[in-house]
């Protein structure tokens, strides 16, 4: 009999030559008839400093009638939305009731390494990892997924991932949005690949190792193009991008302007008006919408502006991406009007950044040229050429020992393609992107950059990593880092 595992990858031919074909049993719909799924709330302090999750297969229906296998936190996909506020040290139990060894690593958190769970922290099946995290750190929208040595991409793709709020007044003060569910909206963005039966698919295989596991349906919240009933006024939304690879570039269809208010660490020193905005895996932003006028606004993604030239050669990029693929509606209700009326034009003051040339740099070259090359010419190996500075991940190798308290600017430098870098254990300021500064909603503090083709940014280094739990530093495309575009770096 086959194993889970296997029954989960059957599908990688069938989706491969889905992802080249653009076609699909299952491809994204204009129905918006299923309302929006609001992940359930906990509250630390309401379980009395403990929370306890279950990653686990289950089932779950994308589309009404057509249940999928899938895994989940405490549910048959995606994780509950867990609140902390700064000052608590939350009890967490995680027990792994999955055929497949896993972790929790918690993006975007500053905490110690030896709680970050990363690879070096597995939970193998029937285990149950404990530990105590301590929270001390500003309000912000972080979020929390499997990361296991070479079997992230899959775990994430089929379910694995939930958001975390830490709060510590500073929204109060502002007076944003913050009845959850209501005015104050999480939604996790995913692009998968569908059979014809509903079955979700992930595309195995040496095209997705060489640019990431990429669908041609956009789900929000595990729904397939949903609608969510808002307060006819201010909404704030808190968007991140769980896509294994694809970058979203978020609009709405009639062109309304949102602002941005906070990004991956925390708030912006101002908002920023917007109409459109990219979003890279792994990446939050939150933004507030004005839904007054009372007119139904749908949300859309164009196509990858980055995507990998190797898909769009091959015609599968260009045709699995629609011009603007629809996400989901959203229905304003004049009964229900928001508590927030006004756009807070200043938010929370952000430190300037301090002269950088007396500071360490350190250069990090993400190497994918060989891997594009390999493939073009049908070798079939596009993992063996993934790495940083010419070296593949190694669970045995330090790359970098740095001071703990010290800060260092780090250089970096892409291949062929765009990606989307991220640094465990620290929140950093971007100083420039291709030698230009930064676009002022990406001015804030950030824990993922995406890297087009250089990118320079500005670290502080606060927490511990010993060598038996050091921090990772890596692509967020998730098949490069399980095929080795990942290193590590330890602090003190």
């Amino acid at each position: 009999m086959p194993t889970r595992r296997e029954t989960l990858l059957g599908g990688g031919a069938l989706a491969a030559s889905t992802l080249l074909t653009g076609t699909s049993g299952c491809a994204q719909t204009n129905g918006f008839t299923t309302l929006l799924p609001v992940p359930p709330l906990i509250d630390a302090r309401s379980q009395g400093g403990a929370i306890r999750l279950v990653a686990q297969e289950g089932r779950h229906e994308f589309m009404a009638g057509r249940p999928a296998a899938t895994l989940g936190y405490s549910g048959p996909i995606l994780g509950p939305t867990l609140r902390m506020r700064r000052g608590e040290e939350v009890r967490f139990e995680i027990e792994n009731r999955m055929d497949a060894t896993t972790t929790v690593h918690w993006h975007g958190l500053l905490i110690p390494s030896d709680r970050d769970g990363a690879p070096h922290d597995p939970i193998a099946p029937g285990e149950t990892w404990r530990k105590v995290l301590p929270i001390a750190q500003a309000e912000t929208t972080a979020w929390y997924h499997p990361h296991p040595h070479r079997d992230t991409a899959r775990q994430v793709y089929f379910g694995l991932a939930g958001l975390v709020l830490i709060e510590d007044g500073t929204g109060a003060q502002l007076g944003l949005p913050r009845t959850y569910g209501v005015d104050d909206l999480p939604l996790i963005l995913q692009d998968r690949l569908f059979d014809a039966t509903g079955d979700l698919i992930y595309p195995d295989g040496p095209m997705t190792v060489m640019q990431g596991a990429r669908g041609n349906t956009i789900t929000a919240n595990g729904a397939v193009a949903p609608v969510a009933r808002v307060p006819a006024g201010l909404v704030r939304l808190r968007l991140l991008n769980g896509s294994n690879a694809r970058n979203l570039d978020l609009r709405f269809a009639d062109g309304r302007t949102f602002h941005v208010i906070a990004s991956d660490g925390g708030y912006l020193a101002t908002s920023v008006a917007m109409t459109r905005i990219l979003i890279a895996p792994s990446e939050r932003f939150e933004i507030l919408v004005d839904f007054s006028d009372g007119r139904a606004a749908h949300l859309e993604t164009g196509p990858d502006p980055v995507a990998p030239m190797m898909g769009m050669m091959m015609g599968g990029m260009g045709r699995a991406q629609s011009p603007a693929a629809p996400i989901m509606k959203f229905a304003p209700d004049d009964r229900r009007p928001s508590m927030t009326t006004a756009v807070p034009p200043t938010l929370v003051d952000m430190p300037p950044l301090p002269p950088i040339d007396p500071l360490g740099r350190r250069r990090f070259v993400l190497n994918d040229m060989g891997m594009m090359m390999g493939g073009m010419m049908g070798g079939g190996r596009a993992g063996a050429a993934l790495g940083i500075n010419g070296q593949a991940f190694d669970m045995d190798r330090i790359d970098a020992e740095i001071a703990l308290g010290s800060s260092e600017v780090w250089d970096i430098e892409t291949g062929a393609m765009a990606h989307p870098f991220h640094v465990h254990g620290v929140h950093f300021s971007v100083i420039s992107l291709d030698g230009a500064p930064p676009p002022v909603h990406l001015q804030g503090w950030k824990d993922t950059v995406l890297v087009a083709r250089s990118a320079e940014i500005l670290i502080h280094f606060t927490q511990v990593a010993p060598r038996a739990h050091p921090f990772m530093f890596h692509c967020h495309i998730l098949e490069h880092e399980d095929a080795g575009m990942m290193g590590q770096y330890v602090c003190g």
